[in-house]
Formats: C-alpha cells, structure tokens, sequence
C-alpha cells in the first residue's frame, strides 16, 4: 500500500476511535443495539447527554483531518514507572494506570478495571490507527483475581472487546456497562454477561461497594453508521472507602454534570479525569476536556485528591505527548492549588491515599 494510502487509512482509525465519523449515522433508521422504550435521554433511536449539540458533519471531519498541524510523537515513550505487580487483594484502596483510560481499582478486598485496553492499537484495525507508545503499566499476566469490570462507553480506545472477552474467560467479572454495550460486548463472546444500566442507576458489587452510573458529555460510535446508538457514562464507586468518580471521556459544557455528582454524592474523596486529547479545540472540546477543564471540573467537585488519565499512550488529537502533563501543573498554578492535588499518572504509575 502507498505511504499516502497508509497515512488516509490510519487517519480514519483515528477519527473513528475518537466517534469522530458520525455525521453518516442519520442513514440508518433502526438502532442495533437497543430498543428500549423513549425516555428522556432517548429519542428511540440515539441517546443523546444533557448538553448535546449538533454532530460534527463531514466537512467538519475533513476539514480537521486536512488542516492538521499537530506535534509528531516519538515511537516510544517510556513510563518512568516500572510495570506494577500488584497484590491480590487491598484492604483500603490502591489505583493503578495501566495506560491511556486504563486503570485498576483494588478497594475493600475488591478488584476492578475501567476501561482495560491491553492491545497494541486503539481502532478498529490491526494494521492502522492509534498505536501505543508504552507498553501497559501492568502486564495481563500479573493482574490480580478481577471482580468487576466497567466499561464507560463504546470508542475503541475504551472498549477493546477482545481484552474484554479474555477477561470474561479468565475471571467471570461481573461486567457493567451503559445501555446497548452488551449487544457489542457478546459480539466477541456471545457467553459473556453483561449488566447494563441507565444514567441514575446502580449495580450493587457486593461487600458494600456499589457502582453508579452518571452523565458525561461525550458520544459513541463504533462504524459510521451507529453513532449515539449505544449509551456512555461516568461511574461513581461508593465504598467503605468513600467515594470515587470516574469520567472517561466528557467535555466541561457548563459544569454541571460535575456539580451534580457532588450534590448527590457529596464531595469525592478521589476523582480520576481526563487530561489528554483536546486540540483542536474547535472541534473537541464539546467532548474532551483540556487540562485547564480539569481543573475547572475538579473545583465544582470539590474532590481532595485528582487523578489524570487519557494522555501519553495513544496519540489520538494533535497535541504533543507532554502537553497535557506541562497545562496541568500550569493549570493547578493558575487556580492557586498544590500540584500534588491533581497528578497526571504515567502507566505503572500507583496512588494510594495518605
């Protein structure tokens, strides 16, 4: 294949890991992955998030693809943290990043993933897309017993179904995802079972630990012609521990999918954030936040301690590997706010509370 081809097929992985090639998704008239009744983030057809604007269009995906002037990426971009091993079990809580919106989470005697992505590429293809640059921060072969497995919503640097269908095999998790996730889900194991749920609702994880899933201003999109069809979401994690929020993709839009959060749940003890993948703003930002967003989100959650995550793995936008990390610490100066308080997390990278 011509260099010129290469470059036009592994662009159009990128676009398509990122939902950003929706605009053909009005030619279909039935949803494949769920039929459930109207309701008021439903239209029977699309889900749509409580600050939901208009889809980008085609010429706005070309005109993105064709003006880019993004910073290039090294090949390798190597964690200054060894791989972990973590222990099998934790009484308290321990986080680990294993790479780009990866992480476990081992809390109360529990262990769960969030969006395990373990393959060499965030697409849809073997041979083109979004390409890791650090291996994950913990091998597959020295994971923990997994309990849970939580899966916010359906873009390939999220949902890797393979990871996931190996998971099922290996451990039995109990997997949860929003609504029409499981139809993609058992397309890799028709064995495996999945809990779905709606925004405002709860999956109970035994031993007093509770997943709840919340609003982010984000999409899904698999192809090019099921954009919205499946449903996203945050997660809150309620424990003896306290609590944790979770987004994996959200733009800021007016802050009060975080407010919310807050109001329900009262101030987290631990929010982990997306950092990364955020230029150009004109077209990302109504679904990626950029750091100064973070921190802006992390002041109306009125959390103690942030975690930053997609950023360093997968170039997915046009900002330079280590922008996300250098706009935080600027960021978190502007605000007045301790660095510490906020940390970008490299992969192997382990936090535990003080």
């Amino acid at each position: 294949m011509k260099r010129r081809s290469l470059l036009t097929v592994a662009s159009a992985a990128t676009v398509m890991t990122l939902g950003g090639v929706g605009y053909a998704a009005h030619r279909r008239s039935r949803n494949p992955y769920y039929d459930g009744p109207k309701s008021e983030n439903f239209d029977g057809l699309r889900f749509h998030s409580p600050e939901q604007g208009a889809d980008k269009d085609l010429s706005e995906v070309i005109r993105w693809q064709l003006t880019r002037k993004g910073e290039r990426w090294p090949t390798h971009v190597p964690s200054p943290f060894p791989a972990d091993k973590p222990p099998e079990r934790v009484d308290a809580l321990r986080v680990v990043l294993i790479g780009h919106a990866s992480y476990l989470v081992q809390v109360a005697g529990r262990n769960i993933l969030i969006d395990p992505v373990f393959g060499k590429r965030a697409s849809p293809l073997r041979f083109a897309g979004p390409k890791r640059v650090n291996p994950p921060g913990i091998a597959y072969a020295d994971l923990p017993p997994i309990d849970a497995v939580l899966i916010t919503h359906n873009h390939y640097d999220h949902l890797e179904g393979p990871t996931v269908a190996r998971l099922w095999q290996d451990h039995q998790p109990t997997i949860v995802a929003p609504l029409g996730n499981d139809v993609i889900l058992r397309g890799y194991d028709d064995s495996m079972m999945v809990e779905t749920r709606n925004w405002g609702e709860t999956v109970d994880l035994g031993g007093d630990l509770a997943v709840h899933l919340t609003p982010a201003n984000h999409w899904s999109a698999r192809g090019v012609n099921d954009r919205r069809m499946a449903l996203w979401c945050a997660f809150v994690l309620t424990s003896v521990e306290g609590v944790h929020y979770h987004v994996g993709d959200t733009g800021l839009g007016d802050g009060a999918i975080f407010r919310a959060v807050a109001e329900r749940f009262g101030p987290p003890n631990l929010a982990t954030l997306p950092i990364g993948a955020y230029e150009p703003r004109w077209f990302m930002k109504p679904q990626h936040m950029n750091p100064e967003d973070a921190v802006t989100a992390l002041g109306l959650l009125g959390a103690a301690q942030a975690l930053g995550h997609h950023w360093g793995t997968f170039r997915l936008t046009d900002e330079g590997v280590e922008r996300p990390a250098e706009a935080l610490d600027a960021a978190l100066d502007a605000a007045g706010l301790p660095r510490d308080r906020f940390l970008a997390l490299r992969p192997g990278q382990v936090w535990m509370p003080t």
